[in-house]
């Protein structure tokens, strides 16, 4: 009614029809600039109306590694079917906040993007193709990252995964490639970035790919880290420690932190190096930002091994709570996004042989990994018995202990298909290349562990289509200052950009 009084000259401002359309037009374009709070509108590369509200001065970024909705439903879905056998779900920790959103994962070259192009379009803002870190398609430009900028706005710097520091997720917050294998080059440029705290796994190549060139560790060392690799020396780490390179006293496969189902009570955990790092962080005038990944999320769904997974998935959450926490303390100052880099494995919930029913509690059953059960067992049986004279049976004992998968109660054909699986570990039938039966059966791991953990999940109702990754969108969540900016469906470029605004850089 006021537009149109002010149109007709009969009330209110009394505007002629060529001022007023010139005086709205200047309102939406005020109220234009205002909402797009992503782009810069003072020509210094900071957001003003971002900065007015407030900035975003601690910034935590976790990343499950492969996790979509199905690895989180998973994890709560088994979460609830421990304690009860009502339809019902409890809830995660970070699914419990007030903003969620749907991210799209395709980089440059495929709609099923790897790590190493999906953390450079999440630190950096930039598409690029597989394979390739925090460097254009053409392999010549390279980016500058979110970490990056925020260090040189002040801000200290934390790092932690439970895989390799040199892995791509974590490699991409510091390190530029055209190749994510060059682990050397990558762990050397980590040890020159100057940020303040790297944690959690080792590194795949720290003297090189033949051993031979200058130690990564003393070069980081020399370039003033504190290296600490045993709990206790982890634990003595207080304020003022300086910077800090902390890996795992205990590493698995590759170098990585074991799993959640193997890891010991008294081993410190994704959430321990979590809470290390805020604590060594705080004290600074203009905060931190730190990345935190759940690496090994994506590691048991290359390998279909959805009890691994569910297991980490809620030890990335209870790392998430440490953040929770720490934004309570700090309300007005502190920004926590949660997000997946791309979906491993083409997890469902749902599978043929099941129907429409679900039995989540016999996850519960699994006591190892599928990497501990190969150390533990299937390798030792392998170097200790000639093949002509292994049987099945010899390993029934270890099976049903680290997975609960009792054989007297398995049907003919999951019979067969173990048996004929056992027969193919014996015959190391796992060398690259594999064959293309062999890998659509097995995907390149050991036959008896995979046929093993993919009876266990379709038992449980737990199905897959790959052991690569798939082309789903991830969700993101987020908690605190300019939260409202993860809402929507938006790209994995956007993180970039919408943290960037929050914590008001000068990009």
């Amino acid at each position: 009614m006021i537009l149109k009084n002010n149109l007709t000259g009969k009330r209110g401002w009394g505007l002629s029809s060529s001022r007023f359309f010139i005086a709205v037009t200047v309102m939406l374009l005020t109220g234009m600039s205002l909402f797009a709070r992503a782009q810069p509108d003072d020509g210094s590369g900071r957001n003003t109306s971002t900065a007015a509200a407030g900035r975003a001065k601690y910034v935590f970024l976790f990343i499950g590694d492969g996790m979509a909705m199905s690895q989180i439903s998973s994890a709560e879905i088994y979460t609830t079917a421990r304690s009860s056998k009502d339809i019902g779900i409890t809830r995660l920790g970070f699914t419990r906040l007030p903003v969620a959103g749907l991210t799209t994962t395709y980089d440059a070259g495929t709609f099923i993007t790897d790590s190493a192009s999906a953390v450079t379009a999440i630190a950096t803002g930039n598409k690029t193709l597989s394979g390739v870190l925090n460097m254009d398609p053409g392999k010549t430009k390279s980016f500058k990252t979110i970490a990056e900028y925020a260090h040189e706005a002040g801000m200290k710097i934390g790092i932690v995964s439970s895989v390799t520091l040199d892995h791509a997720t974590p490699a991409g917050f510091f390190a530029k490639a055209p190749s994510r294998s060059s682990y050397y080059d990558i762990a050397v440029q980590m040890a020159r970035s100057g940020f303040e705290y790297f944690a959690g796994g080792g590194l795949l190549q720290p003297r090189g790919k033949n051993g031979d060139q200058a130690d990564v560790i003393q070069m980081a060392a020399d370039a003033g880290y504190r290296y600490v690799n045993t709990k206790a020396a982890f634990d003595a780490l207080k304020p003022g420690a300086g910077k800090v390179l902390a890996i795992n006293a205990v590493l698995q496969d590759s170098g990585s932190m074991p799993y959640e189902l193997d890891r010991r009570p008294d081993d410190l955990s994704l959430a321990d190096y979590t809470s290390k790092g805020v604590e060594l962080l705080q004290d600074n005038p203009a905060g931190f930002f730190m990345m935190v990944e759940g690496g090994k999320i994506d590691w048991a769904c290359h390998a279909n091994d959805a009890g691994a997974a569910i297991h980490d998935v809620i030890a990335f959450d209870n790392a998430v709570k440490v953040a929770l926490d720490f934004a309570q303390s700090h309300p007005g100052e502190t920004l926590v996004v949660i997000t997946g880099d791309h979906e491993t494995g083409g997890m469902t919930i749902g599978f043929a042989g099941t129907q429409y029913d679900t039995f989540f509690d016999k996850v519960a059953l699994q006591k190892k990994s599928f990497i501990a059960f190969n150390s533990d067992a299937l390798s030792p049986y392998k170097k200790n018995t000639p093949k002509d004279q292994a049987k099945l049976a010899d390993l029934l004992p270890a099976i049903k202990e680290a997975f609960g998968l009792d054989y007297e109660f398995l049907s003919g054909f999951q019979r067969e298909q173990l048996e004929f699986a056992f027969q193919r570990s014996m015959g190391d039938e796992i060398e690259r290349p594999v064959a293309e039966d062999q890998y659509l059966l097995y995907g390149g791991y050991e036959p008896l562990t995979v046929k093993i953990t993919q009876i266990m999940n379709q038992t449980a109702g737990i199905g897959w289509t790959s052991y690569a990754h798939t082309g789903v969108p991830v969700s993101t969540f987020a908690v605190g200052v300019h939260q409202e900016l993860f809402d929507g469906y938006y790209d994995n470029t956007d993180i970039f950009r919408k943290m960037a605004s929050a914590m008001n850089l000068n990009l």
